[in-house]
């Protein structure tokens, strides 16, 4: 219900008094040595744990000094390279076998693999009239809230909610993995069909197919595909499973762990997380972008029209006036994204199936140049490179993903790492989290209320 405009007016006058009495000198957190999103001015993290389940390398020593390096990622401790390179050359869809190896810490063998397969395709499957009392009731035009509502209401149906053994935990976290791709979908048709007014198709899951091919036949009203698309969006998937435990959503996983609380407050935690544009939400802002740059730059093969248009990014005069170019650098990595590496192959084959090559060749371009333009205009305590956002929202958009489920997408990837982290946080530790903060506000006495 909309405040009155006299409401309205004293809202405005207490926000700015919020904004005047908590505002915090940036000085002080060089003073006090805080670093500021837990990481220094070089980009290196604060160590708050330690992971078995993935790790990053972004940077070797040499001569005794530290330096960048191309960017490396692994899962257990198996370079995705390889593992990309393995499913992929057999011509096997990555998600089941890479879900199993994050989670168990051991790459299947074929029977296993088998049998785990066919475990999750069993587990896709919504509680009875589910869709039509949860999804469809009060659709959200934000389907990551969609998906944390659907997170939390299923915690009603669990007979075991609060039961955190591990065996209990495990089963939660494969059933919630299996139905993600089911509440995204299923979320965006009944936000299209109450809220745009478009027609309503709720498809019931293949049992025999997998993960990315679900997610395809389930969104299209023909639920139909090519091979390319869904291999396509099962490397997607695969990439954006896990990135080392201290990206934010990850790092809620665990803090959330450590309370003590269930499965579903916890994921649902980390949804809230991975929503915020500054975490699973860079991908849009990467599409939107490119609009902006294709509205505004009369000719697209001239690179000093682009480098043009990339100054204005940065110099906060054009699209967001942010001052950023989006999907280019990253906390971590600086020479190279290996993901984005392994990603654009993929990327180009698709965009030769959908006659998407001069779109591209853009991208392409673009991120040749943009690390010049940004070096060239800033302090570089880093270097920086493109990220696997800059191409993964290109991608969505040419396997005709709505935006609304761009990053439930990472979402339906990333819960496998947030449940691995989940499990690690409770077999390893059973301390609540709870890191220190400095307080810098001077004692005051008390003022009677008359007096004030």
């Amino acid at each position: 219900m909309p405040y009155t405009a006299a409401v309205t007016e004293e809202i405005e006058m207490l926000t700015a008094k919020c904004v005047k009495n908590t505002t915090i000198d940036t000085g002080l957190y060089s003073e006090y040595d805080v670093k500021r999103g837990l990481r220094d001015i070089n980009g290196n993290g604060v160590r708050a744990g330690l992971t078995k389940v993935s790790r990053i390398n972004a940077s070797k020593i040499v001569d005794g000094k530290t330096v960048p390096c191309d960017g490396e990622l692994f899962y257990r401790g198996y370079n995705v390279k390889d593992l990309t390179d393995g499913f992929l050359s057999d011509s096997r869809y990555g998600f089941s076998e890479m879900t199993y190896l994050l989670l168990f810490g051991e790459l299947p063998n074929k029977e296993e693999l088998a049998i785990f397969s066919k475990a999750m395709a069993q587990a896709r499957h919504l509680p009875k009239n589910f869709v039509r009392d949860v999804i469809m009731k009060a659709p959200s035009k934000d389907m990551m809230n969609t998906l944390a509502r659907s997170v939390l209401t299923l915690y009603s149906y669990d007979a075991k909610a609060d039961d955190i053994s591990l065996s209990n935990v495990l089963r939660q976290c494969l059933n919630l993995i299996a139905v993600f791709p089911l509440f995204s979908v299923y979320g965006y048709h009944a936000y299209n069909h109450y809220i745009n007014n478009k027609s309503l198709y709720i498809h019931q899951p293949g049992r025999d197919i997998s993960t990315a091919q679900n997610i395809l036949r389930l969104l299209r009203p023909d639920m139909k595909y090519t091979e390319t698309e869904a291999r396509v969006l099962d490397l997607a998937l695969v990439l954006h499973m896990e990135h080392g435990g201290g990206n934010n959503s990850t790092f809620t996983t665990h803090v959330v762990t450590s309370s003590g609380t269930d499965t579903y407050s916890t994921i649902a935690a980390a949804l809230g997380s991975l929503k915020g544009p500054k975490h699973g939400g860079a991908n849009i802002k990467v599409v939107r972008m490119f609009e902006d740059l294709k509205e505004n730059v009369r000719d697209l093969k001239d690179e000093d029209e682009l480098k043009y248009y990339l100054e204005k990014l940065l110099n906060k005069e054009a699209f967001d006036k942010k001052g950023l170019i989006y999907g280019i650098g990253h906390a971590v990595y600086s020479v190279s994204d290996p993901r984005a590496r392994i990603f654009k192959g993929a990327v180009k084959k698709l965009a030769v199936e959908k006659n998407r090559m001069d779109d591209f060749e853009l991208y392409n371009t673009v991120e040749r140049l943009a690390p010049e333009v940004i070096s060239s205009h800033r302090k570089m305590y880093k270097g920086v490179s493109a990220n696997i956002d800059f191409y993964s929202g290109f991608v969505y958009g040419m396997l005709g993903l709505p935006v609304e489920l761009y990053t439930p997408m990472f979402a339906c990837a990333r819960i496998v790492g947030w449940s691995a982290h989940r499990l690690e946080e409770l077999i390893n530790t059973n301390k609540i989290i709870r890191p220190a903060y400095i307080s810098i506000e001077p004692t005051r006495e008390y003022v009677e209320l008359g007096d004030r």
